[in-house]
Formats: structure tokens, sequence, C-alpha cells
């Protein structure tokens, strides 16, 4: 299947001339420098391509060579061909609102894809969408060189969490040692990607974990980012999705939930597991989704009820035998 698609995808690249490329809301490393990847990859086989991500792209991706050509309007159907979009588990999520009618292509690696798309290539066992973009420019016969090697490895790198999460598989190895020799240096995109924090955000860490909590035997962990905070440090909401990382260091604890303020009595919660505890069956539960590890949701009412009741939740759900990390 994932074959066929591949074959499929590149032939029809190949016929088109006019493509847009668009990846989800609150992008992430993986969809923002994949995407600026496959742009350059387009250019190569004269493509006129082009880039649309609806929000912002967050820190430190923002640093990025290239972003100039990303455009955070609306995809008008007349001027495109194809869409391609990365990382999409429907339409929806994309934030483009008049597609419906577009030849579509579907590129994603999670579990929770509706296949919406006239083309759908979907693998659950890819570390990153950046894989299978690169195995797609290889079906192409692209001539990889560092500016195009650059930004898939380092969508690897930011997606697997520097190789740390339970994404990380051989092929996502063998991609980065292919990518290495075509040029992306490891100790700069290191730097870029970790290295390159304001003394404001090291600062917003403190504030958010001394709120920590922990609950159910030290099994979950909850932090807290109030909108008090940004205001007090001037930083965005943006800036703040790694914050997880330290807390996942706590031994014992199986999940983080990182809520952060959007408004009054409404939270965005971020979810990162360890081991069996799978992230996307928790925030299923209160209608989000996202990956094994890694999925968030969003959820209103009054704070000191839902740090409370919602790790209350989630041991529910660790405790059924069938939440695992199966799907």
């Amino acid at each position: 299947m994932n074959e066929d698609s591949l074959h499929r995808i590149s032939e029809k690249i190949e016929e088109s001339q006019r493509i847009a490329v668009t990846s989800h809301l609150r992008p992430d490393g993986d969809s923002v420098c994949t995407s600026l990847a496959l742009h350059l990859m387009g250019k190569q086989l004269g493509k006129n391509i082009s880039i649309f991500i609806k929000d912002e792209v967050p820190f430190p991706f923002n640093h990025l060579p290239g972003l100039d050509i990303v455009d955070s309007g609306q995809i008008e159907p007349e001027n495109f061909d194809i869409v391609i979009l990365l990382e999409c588990a429907n339409v929806k999520r994309s934030g483009q609102k008049h597609i419906d009618d577009c030849y579509k292509i579907n590129i994603d690696h999670h579990h929770s894809n509706d296949f919406y798309a006239d083309i759908n290539w979907v693998n659950p066992e890819a570390a990153a969408v950046a894989c299978m973009v690169y195995e797609l420019g290889k079906h192409l016969n692209i001539k990889f060189n560092s500016k195009i090697a650059s930004p898939l490895y380092s969508a690897i790198v930011s997606d697997t969490g520097s190789f740390q999460f339970s994404n990380t598989n051989a092929n996502a190895f063998k991609t980065c040692y292919e990518l290495v020799k075509y040029g992306a240096v490891p100790h700069e995109i290191t730097d870029l990607l970790f290295n390159n924090n304001p003394p404001e955000k090291i600062k917003l860490l403190g504030h958010v974990l001394s709120t920590l909590k922990m609950s159910h035997n030290g099994s979950i962990a909850s932090i807290t980012m109030f909108d008090r905070f940004l205001k007090i440090l001037k930083i965005n909401h943006i800036d703040t999705e790694d914050i997880t990382t330290y807390t996942r260091t706590i031994k014992g604890v199986k999940v983080v939930l990182f809520f952060k303020e959007m408004k009054k009595d409404t939270f965005r919660v971020s979810i990162r597991t360890k081991g069996k505890a799978n992230a996307m069956k928790i925030a299923n539960k209160f209608s989000g989704g996202g990956h094994t590890h890694a999925a968030g949701f969003t959820v209103t009412g009054d704070y000191k009820k839902l740090i409370k009741e919602i790790p209350s939740a989630v041991n529910d759900l660790l405790q059924d035998k069938g939440q695992n990390h199966k799907t």
C-alpha cells in the first residue's frame, strides 16, 4: 500500500506544475522543516511550489533560513494543480477553507488519519513525516544537498526529541546517517534547535516548574503555565512546547500533563507519556488527538477542579488493562 501510494504521488508531482504545500495548525518542527525541504525539492524539479502554514511558526523554527516564502493565507484552488497536506488528519486540521475540491495528497505518520485525499500515504511506523518525504525525494531522483538535507535532519531530530522518544527507530537513524552524508551538520542543527533560548525562556521554565504537582503514587505529573507568566516575561504561547521534557525526566512518571492557559477558564493540555502509557488514547478521552506518546486536547472549566479531575481521569485510563501503547 505504501509503495503504491509513493509511486502514485511521484507520478502526480511529476505531471503537475503548480503545487501548494500545507501542514497542520500550531505547526511543529517536523511539519515546518519538511515543508521547507519539499519546497526545495520541488524547485529542483522545476515546479512552482508554495508553502501555506496558517499559524505562526514557533521558536526556534522561526530562525530557519527560507521562512520568508511561507504564506499564512488561504490556498486559492484555481492557482494550483495539487495540494500536498503534511501531518493533517483531515482538511480542517490544516486551517485551509477552500481546498475541498482540490486534488489532494495526504502524507502523514499519525494513526488518527481520515484518509480523506485523492492519494493517501499514511505510515504510522515512520518516525517523522520527514522520513517519508526523504523516501519521496529518492523516488523522484532528487539530487540531495546540504540545503535539502538540513531541514529534513532538523525535522527528524525535533520529532524524535533528539532520538529520545518512542518513535525513534532504525530507519530514523539510517535516514539521518544518509542526510549527514548529504551535508546536514548535526552540531549546528543541535545548536539552532536546542541551544538558542533567550533568558526569558529559562525564567519562564522556573515559573512553570514551580507549579509541579505529583499525583497517583508519582505516576502523573502536572505543570501549568498561567497567562500571567507570559505577560510578566513577554513570552508567547508558541515558545513553550518543550517544557514538558524536563518533567518527563522525573523517576516513576508515566504521564506529564502541561496545562497552558489560553484564556480565562480555557486550557490547552499537552500530554507526554513514557512506556506503555498512551497519550493519544488519553487525548481522545477529551476529544483531542496526537501521537502515542505526544498528544493534546483543550478543556474548559475552573482550574482548581481541572487540576484534580483530569489527572484522576487519566489515572483511571492507566488502570484500564487495554490502555497501552498499541492502537
